[in-house]
């Protein structure tokens, strides 16, 4: 390559690196693996591969070595002596090693599509790990973000976090949940995204695990281990289902959670836009778990038929079978997913009308 066009070539690559905010230093090992990758596909035999790069000096040379051999039997990496007179000044002798320096403008259209899509997809993976490296106390934590903007044609939200911009889609938003220019809301971080586009992080309202870090902001015993959650079911934006349990016999785990004048709990379903919680025991035995999962509504009984069958049968007051139930079996559908169990509610008559209704399996 010509002084000109190393100019040019570093250049371009300060310009790209200060876009991107990268390390021109690290671009150049993404694009030393492009070339490989490139001379491979047009040198598929060649062995021995050199790169020389200085930004300071402005050098980008790239060279195949070939070996000095009295008779050439691997012209991949071989070379006569009189044939490698050409590419050096210096005397050889048999069994030196020759730089044999390509022209990147000669490995042809596909070998250059190549190297294109992997520098790509290499500033990808450097963004990834610089987001990371930002961003990285933030993982699985619930933070507080501004809303910047909202999409009309999308309802995507552009929210604030640290300085930069992060998207909250519509499908990560709580159903029937209307959020404002200059809202301030909570948002769980999940991680990096893994999409084709500029990599972000990625956040949500509706992953359970919110459910499980505005506890721990808002009860103390949960921050510090006294009161644990073993369990969270959640239909976002209508109700979520908390099993708990305490690690200390002096300390109540829903009273806890509920807080003075339920300020705790209340806490909680403000930040969540008004979504209603039920805390309830855990319990390691699963007939008395069961039966707390379908709080509000009493349960008489829990019959397990199999122990490696997880599904039950929940017998219930005749006058309680539609709060066991739920509006649209969400009461039902809560708590199979809590325990794990698939939950058969019937009344205790045994003869109510429209009995039984199956719970969900818990994915």
């Amino acid at each position: 390559m010509s002084n000109a066009n190393n100019a040019e070539f570093y250049e371009a690559l300060a310009l790209l690196a200060k876009e991107k905010g990268i390390e021109p230093e690290v671009l150049l090992e993404k694009i030393r693996t492009a070339l490989v990758i490139a001379i491979k596909r047009d040198y598929p035999r060649s062995e021995n591969m050199t790169f020389d790069f200085d930004i300071e000096k402005g050098k980008f040379d790239v060279a195949i070595q070939k070996e000095v051999v009295e008779t050439v039997e691997d012209s991949a990496n071989q070379i006569s002596k009189e044939e490698a007179a050409s590419h050096t000044r210096k005397k050889l002798n048999y069994g030196d090693m020759v730089s044999i320096k390509l022209d990147t403008k000669h490995f042809g259209r596909i070998a250059a599509q190549t190297a294109k899509q992997v520098i790509k997809q290499g500033i990808k993976e450097v963004e990834r790990e610089q987001l990371v490296a930002q961003w990285g106390n933030l993982q699985a934590e619930a933070v507080t973000v501004r809303v910047n903007k909202i999409e009309p044609r999308t309802g995507n939200a552009i929210v604030e976090i640290n300085g930069s911009e992060v998207p909250l889609f519509k499908s990560e938003q709580i159903p029937g949940e209307v959020i404002e220019e200059g809202d301030m809301i909570k948002v769980y971080v999940s991680g990096v995204s893994a999409s084709d586009r500029r990599p972000t992080l990625k956040i949500s309202r509706v992953n359970k695990e919110l459910v499980k870090r505005l506890f721990e902001q808002e009860v103390p015993e949960i921050f510090d281990g006294t009161v644990e959650i073993k369990a969270i079911s959640r239909e976002p934006g209508f109700r979520s289902k908390v099993a708990v349990i305490s690690n200390d016999p002096d300390v109540d785990a829903l009273g806890a959670c509920i807080g003075p004048a339920r300020q705790r709990i209340s806490k909680v379903c403000e930040q969540l836009g008004g979504e209603k919680m039920d805390v309830v025991f855990y319990n390691e035995d699963p007939k008395l778990f069961i039966a707390q999962a379908l709080k509000p509504s009493d349960v008489i009984r829990v019959d397990i038929p199999d122990p490696d069958v997880r599904s039950c049968t929940a017998i219930v007051p005749d006058n309680q079978l539609s709060l066991a139930i739920g509006n649209k079996g969400q009461n039902a559908k809560l708590a199979a997913k809590l325990t794990g169990y698939k939950i058969d509610i019937r009344p205790e008559s045994g003869f109510y009308e429209g009995a039984g209704s199956d719970g969900e399996q818990a994915e």
